[in-house]
């Protein structure tokens, strides 16, 4: 049975933040921002740019490019953040209103930047155990950059973190733009190493938690997380990849686009050259930063606009996320 991509949409707020703000802000050089971090400037939120709001605006552009009534939408997946309007909030359901999704059900799915991997993945097997499901709507919104400090040198690695939203929607038996095989992948031993530590259980709001930056992000032991990450991070993208490529019946060699996330220039390229691709076969997000989980669909539209996927190409998503985890999905591009 196939599944397949009938539409994707993409929000990104006009306001943004440049290199040279970001270094101000960070009392580091310019030069590092755009040259080590990768970020000549990235999207950030609007006073309206909320979380869910940015996820229903990606959805509506989505369903405007498929042609289709959202009434005929079956479930709605929102793939978005925690951080959003309102905390203790199913997201899922305000999107399916505000769209117009009157015969679906929702619910609301996570795993930080992996999401949109895991959900295509998700989708795809509620499609093939339940024949009433046809149609699936993922999206969701990302402003986890509000959560950063410039001035935590610990948490530099998450300067890239931007704002917009995304959306794809999923058909079965469409014929065109097949998912194939997804790998993911997780490790426990991080689970703790990147938390916004206040506003849980452990440490509730108050204003301790404020006056001590307790709902920023932070990073507990950074030499520890980076010693114990650099030995398994890029082994793991390189895995995950591989093994969707290998579920989905290809090798590296037949990969023609690599939509990858935003993360420093060095590792970009460390997993092109590994695979055997040219810089020209992916699209260096520096003008975006990192949107989350919504870089691999970012990527994709503007590899479509660029002429960098075709009909017949081989898309292969690849991302990973604080917690840890890494995920891959192969998409056989065009009829």
């Amino acid at each position: 049975m196939n599944v397949g991509i009938l539409s994707t949409g993409v929000y990104i707020p006009q306001t943004s933040i440049s290199a040279g703000e970001i270094a101000a802000a960070a009392n580091i050089p310019k030069l590092i921002v755009e040259q080590k971090l990768g970020i000549k400037k990235k999207p950030v939120p609007s006073k309206e740019d909320h979380t869910c709001y940015m996820g229903i605006l990606g959805a509506k552009r989505a369903i405007e490019k498929s042609g289709i009534h959202p009434a005929e939408i079956d479930v709605v997946i929102y793939i978005g953040e925690e951080y959003k309007e309102y905390p203790v909030w199913t997201v899922a359901i305000k999107l399916q209103q505000e769209i117009g999704a009157i015969n679906a059900w929702a619910f609301d799915t996570a795993l930080r930047c992996g999401t949109t991997i895991m959900a295509l993945k998700l989708a795809k097997s509620l499609m093939q155990s339940d024949a009433t499901i046809h149609t699936i709507l993922l999206a969701g919104g990302y402003r986890n950059g509000d959560l950063v400090s410039y001035k935590n040198d610990r948490t530099r690695f998450l300067f890239n973190l931007a704002a917009g939203g995304g959306a794809i929607l999923l058909k079965k038996e469409l014929g065109e733009n097949l998912v194939l095989g997804t790998s993911l992948k997780t490790d426990g031993r991080f689970t703790e190493d990147v938390i916004v530590k206040g506003g849980g259980t452990k440490h509730p709001i108050s204003q301790k938690m404020i006056d001590e930056n307790m709902h920023m992000f932070d990073v507990p032991d950074p030499e520890g997380m980076k010693a114990r990450l650099e030995e398994v991070s890029m082994k793991n993208f390189l895995y995950v990849i591989r093994k969707a490529l290998d579920d989905s019946g290809y090798s590296e060699i037949e990969i023609d686009y690599l939509a990858i996330l935003h993360m420093k220039r060095s590792a970009h390229q460390y997993v092109l050259t590994e695979l055997g691709l040219a810089e020209s076969q992916s699209i260096y997000l520096e003008e975006y930063g990192h949107i989350g989980q919504f870089d691999q669909i970012l990527s994709l539209e503007l590899a479509l606009e660029s002429g960098k996927v075709k009909s017949g190409d081989l898309v292969v998503f690849v991302s990973a996320g604080i917690g840890y985890t890494w995920g891959a999905s192969v998409i056989k591009w065009g009829t």
